[in-house]
């Protein structure tokens, strides 16, 4: 069942980061209860909540949250919980009586995590906002596209990095301090400060004079030639990332180039020419045979494989890193573990499709469930 069996989380619905870290936790054996909307029961999105694999590997229970009793069966599973983490802006939860001091009153050794994207304080930390505006004020939104403009990376690196990794981080850190002393605290895990601790080594490198701030001139945003993607002869692309002087020999021989007649791997003042002359020969073949000379090999070498295409590539398949639930292709849960791997534990739920069931398993009798759903405080 994973690292974390036997450990109980209560997830307030949020979207996004929240979700992603509710999926880790889950993968590791957790268990974990999403708390939905009450009206969000048969409601259907306009993704279907199947396609929803960040919510996988958990139950769910929809409660109203604006009425007393809903609050107080959220506050009567925390009592025998190890965790909860929650998405919305600094001050809903304490106003709708759900905060960290009404969880702590139950179970002084919860551990409560927080997800935001400024953090629960600061001049912005009530205003609205994406990963978008996240990774930009962290200089990361600066640093990743073209010399032209910045790129947006999907919302990888504040939402899912920066804020969803995070919090299972923060959070299982601060479950592992609760064993020890008995106490449990609150992890404010902000989007726009996991972001910047991705950054960490760019900025050393800025400090270095080794990374110049500014776009497409670096070793590692496309600037050099060594370390690309290109496009081959029938319109796909490859990456090389022969970065050290030993794969960057194997390169400039498998390109048929001769190194004695080319400048030095890091005179930056060459890299524009040597990425043309790299990128005529990688137009030569197409991506298919540049797979049969180089992949496998110390070059560094792989092709960019689509979304469709990656679940299939050998070493993926040869180590299950794509996995099928409910018929939906998804990755599959990571890190692996030697003697307790994690799992996916079941498909998505629909809002609220174990409400009775999830209740009693927490301890709930049935007639207090049967009371609840009388009064609308569950559906």
């Amino acid at each position: 069942m994973g690292p974390l069996e036997g450990v109980k989380i209560v997830e307030i619905a949020s979207i996004g980061p929240g979700p992603m870290c509710a999926m880790l936790l889950a993968d590791m054996g957790a268990t974990v209860l999403r708390v939905d909307r009450a009206s969000a029961v048969g409601v259907e999105p306009p993704t279907p909540h199947k396609f929803a694999t960040l919510h996988r590997g958990r139950q769910s229970i929809a409660v109203d949250l604006k009425n007393p009793d809903g609050v107080e069966t959220v506050l009567q599973l925390v009592e025998g919980a190890d965790g909860l983490i929650e998405g919305f802006r600094p001050g809903v939860t304490e106003r709708l009586g759900i905060g960290p001091e009404d969880c702590f009153a139950r179970n002084p050794k919860l551990v409560y995590g927080r997800m935001t994207g400024w953090g629960q304080d600061g001049p912005m930390a009530n205003a609205a906002a994406h990963d978008i505006n996240y990774i930009a004020l962290t200089g990361a939104l600066h640093a990743i596209g073209t010399p032209d403009a910045p790129v947006p990376p999907l919302n990888l690196v504040a939402d899912f990095g920066g804020g969803g990794v995070y919090l299972a981080f923060g959070v299982v850190s601060a479950l592992l301090e609760a064993m020890k002393s008995g106490k449990g605290q609150v992890v404010d895990a902000a989007m726009v400060d996991g972001a910047s601790s991705l950054m960490a080594s760019c900025y050393g490198a800025y400090a270095a004079g080794n990374h110049l701030d500014e776009r497409g001139v670096n070793r590692l945003d496309g600037g050099c030639h060594h370390y690309n993607v290109y496009e081959t002869k029938d319109g796909k692309h490859i990456s090389v990332g022969s970065n050290e002087p030993q794969f960057y020999a194997m390169l400039i021989e498998a390109l048929g180039l001769d190194m004695a007649n080319l400048p030095p791997q890091a005179d930056r003042a060459h890299w524009p020419e040597m990425k043309e002359r790299i990128a005529a020969i990688f137009k030569t073949k197409t991506r298919a045979e540049w797979c049969d000379q180089m992949e496998g090999t110390d070059i560094c070498f792989a092709p960019v494989l689509s979304l469709a295409e990656a679940p299939d590539h050998p070493h993926n398949k040869a180590r299950g890193t794509f996995v099928e639930v409910d018929g939906i292709v998804q990755p599959g849960p990571a890190p692996r573990f030697s003697r307790t791997p994690g799992a996916v534990q079941g498909p998505p739920p629909e809002p609220g499709q174990h409400t009775d069931e999830a209740l009693s398993a927490w301890g709930l009798p049935a007639d207090r469930i049967a009371e609840l759903r009388k009064s609308g405080a569950v559906a």
